[in-house]
C-alpha cells in the first residue's frame, strides 16, 4: 500500500510538472507584447468607462487609440486638453469627433397630458411602468419620475417643474445609461449638430393622440412633407428623422407643425421660453 501512494504522488508530480512545462513553453512564444504607450494613454483618460466612446472602457478605448484605429477626441467626457495631451503623446492629430447629445422624445408634461389616475408606489418609472402604464393618459409619454436623472454619472440631467427632463449638451457625453433607463424607450441619442427632434412617441393618431396630450404629434405628415427629400418618413403615424443621412437640417419641416411636437433644438429641449408659449397656446 505504502508504495502504491509512492506511485501515485510520482505520477501526479510528474504530470504537473509536465503541464507546467508546457505553460511555460507556450508563455514563451505565444506570449503578447502589449505596448507600454497604453497604459500611459489609459491613465490620462478619465476612468469613467462610460462607453460613449463606443468602446466598452477606457482600458479598451486607450489600446484602441495605440493602435491608430480612433482618434482621442472620440472620448467625450475628457477636457480639451487631455485630448491635446494624448495626441501629442502619441503623435496624432486629435481630430474632431462630432458631438452627440440625449434627446427625450415627449413634451407632454404635467401641463399637457392627461392623467386619468395617479400612481402611488416606489418613486420609479420603471415600477410605475408596471401598474397600468404608470397613470398617464398617453401609455408612452414621459412618467417623470427621473430614473434618467438618476442613471446619469455627470448630473446632465434635471427635472423641470413640468415633470420633464432636461439634458444639458454641455455635460452630456453621450454614454447611453439614460436610454437604458427609461423604460418607455423614449430617449434617443443624436448629432448635437442636427436640431430637428420629434418631441413625440404616441403610436395613436389625430384625436385620439391629441385626447391625450395637447402637444402630440397627430400624424398629419406636414413635416414629411416639408422636409429635404429622404430626410424624414411618417412611420406608424410619427414622424422619423433619418440622422444616420447626410442631409442637412432646415426649420422648415417644424413651421407649419399645430401641435409643436416636432422642434428645431439646438440647446435645452425645454426652456422658459417654450414653456410660456405652450401655456399661452402660442407656436413654438
Amino acid at each position: 500500500m505504502p508504495g502504491a501512494i509512492v506511485t501515485a504522488v510520482g505520477i501526479m508530480g510528474g504530470l504537473g510538472l509536465g503541464f507546467a512545462t508546457v505553460l511555460a513553453v507556450a508563455y514563451r512564444f505565444l506570449k503578447v507584447e502589449e505596448d507600454p504607450r497604453v497604459a500611459q494613454v489609459e491613465s490620462m483618460l478619465p476612468s469613467t468607462n462610460c462607453g460613449a466612446c463606443g468602446q466598452p472602457g477606457c482600458a479598451a478605448f486607450a489600446e484602441a487609440l495605440v493602435a491608430g484605429r480612433v482618434v482621442p477626441s472620440g472620448c467625450t467626457v475628457s477636457s480639451a486638453a487631455a485630448i491635446e495631451s494624448i495626441a501629442e503623446l502619441l503623435g496624432v492629430d486629435a481630430g474632431g469627433a462630432l458631438k452627440r447629445v440625449a434627446r427625450v422624445h415627449c413634451a407632454g408634461g404635467t401641463a399637457e397630458s392627461r392623467a386619468p389616475s395617479t400612481y402611488q408606489g416606489h418613486a420609479s418609472c420603471r415600477s410605475a411602468a408596471l401598474v397600468s402604464g404608470g397613470g398617464k393618459g398617453c401609455t408612452w409619454g414621459c412618467l417623470g419620475l427621473a430614473d434618467c436623472a438618476a442613471s446619469c454619472g455627470f448630473d446632465a440631467i434635471v427635472m423641470n417643474a413640468n415633470g420633464l427632463p432636461v439634458i444639458d449638451p454641455d455635460k452630456c457625453t453621450a454614454c447611453g445609461d439614460c436610454v437604458d433607463a427609461c423604460p418607455k424607450d423614449l430617449i434617443e441619442i443624436v448629432p448635437i449638430d442636427k436640431p430637428i427632434f420629434v418631441q413625440c412617441a404616441a403610436l395613436s393618431k389625430g384625436e385620439e393622440a391629441m385626447a391625450e396630450c395637447a402637444v402630440a404629434c397627430d400624424g398629419c405628415g406636414r413635416c414629411a412633407a416639408d422636409a429635404p427629400t429622404g430626410l424624414i418618413e411618417m412611420v406608424n403615424n410619427l414622424p422619423r428623422v433619418h440622422y444616420e443621412l447626410d442631409i442637412p437640417h432646415t426649420a422648415d419641416p417644424t413651421l407649419r407643425c399645430p401641435t409643436g411636437a416636432i422642434r428645431w433644438v439646438t440647446g435645452l429641449q425645454y426652456n422658459a421660453e417654450s414653456d410660456s408659449r405652450r401655456k399661452h397656446g402660442l407656436p413654438r
